[in-house]
């Protein structure tokens, strides 16, 4: 019997690694660094916050992203009481939630942020820009916290926000033209467009002007802000856990620089980061760990 529980299990973990690699490659890279039983457990976790994202992503209507939604709120319930449904995204969290002290609410924050974007409006200031983010994002930082820093003596929560907002606002920067094809969203703030002298035109015609630069390297910048607030308390993280989380800020980083080795068009072309690339940066800009 155990052996079969334990059969059962490593295809659980599978079933969520397989959701990430095929997903997010760049990060998939940086975080299989970490221990075996810590890097399964944050690919359970990307497996829930990727399910979340496809409740909105693979429904047409905001009636049935929102029925979508709902049905994971209640399978999470569900989870929370201890009695989960037997499948492999909950099997696997039910292995993640016995192993580490887990929090159930950031869970509940990535639905509420899955539930923002259905109603998506253009951020008016970066302020609010960062609010959706700290749901959509910052909530992944704090799910991960246990796994990463469980033997953390300080508050680590505002650092875990501020990678998960970090990365958002990359994604966002590496995604302006897609976004905007694709989703007809525009993340850029109407203030910061209004300030630098860019308009939805500009951005439709595909133009990347002075204008354009100047903001989006306003907004990157604060992005790097954020790594670095990061970067300067790796200290306080598990060591085993150190190296896996300066690579996905390395990683990040990196997509910003592609970005303007580009030229900064990310409205036509889309900017990733090699894996060899990836190595080079470690190299180059490794912290002493």
């Amino acid at each position: 019997m155990q052996k079969n529980q334990q059969s059962t299990i490593a295809s659980d973990y599978t079933y969520c690694e397989d959701i990430i690699k095929n997903h997010s490659k760049n990060i998939y890279y940086a975080l299989s660094n970490l221990p075996k039983d810590k890097a399964q457990a944050v690919y359970a976790i990307y497996a829930f916050c990727r399910i979340a994202e496809d409740c909105v992503l693979k429904n047409r209507t905001s009636s049935l992203q929102f029925a979508a939604l709902d049905q994971l709120a209640n399978e999470l319930d569900r989870f929370a009481a201890g009695q989960e449904a037997d499948r492999p995204l909950w099997r696997a969290l039910r292995e993640v939630f016995n192993r580490f002290t887990m929090d159930i609410q950031p869970f509940y924050e990535q639905l509420t942020g899955q539930r923002m974007s259905i109603y998506f409006k253009t951020p008016s200031n970066l302020r609010s820009l960062e609010v959706y983010s700290k749901y959509a994002a910052g909530s992944v930082g704090k799910m991960m916290l246990p796994i990463i820093a469980g033997s953390a003596t300080s508050d680590l929560n505002d650092a875990a926000e501020d990678l998960g907002i970090a990365m958002q606002l990359t994604h966002i920067l590496r995604n302006v033209g897609k976004d905007y094809r694709e989703k007809g969203r525009i993340y850029l703030p109407k203030e910061e467009m209004e300030r630098y002298g860019y308009s939805e035109l500009s951005l439709s015609e595909g133009q990347i002007t002075k204008s354009f630069v100047e903001m989006w390297e306003h907004l990157a910048q604060h992005a790097e802000f954020l790594y670095d607030n990061v970067a300067q308390r790796i200290g306080e993280i598990d060591e085993d856990s150190r190296f896996a989380v300066l690579l996905s800020v390395h990683v990040c980083q990196g997509i910003l620089n592609s970005v303007r080795k580009r030229g900064y068009d990310c409205i036509n072309h889309k900017n990733y980061v090699s894996t060899v690339e990836i190595a080079k940066l470690v190299s180059e800009r490794g912290y002493q760990l």
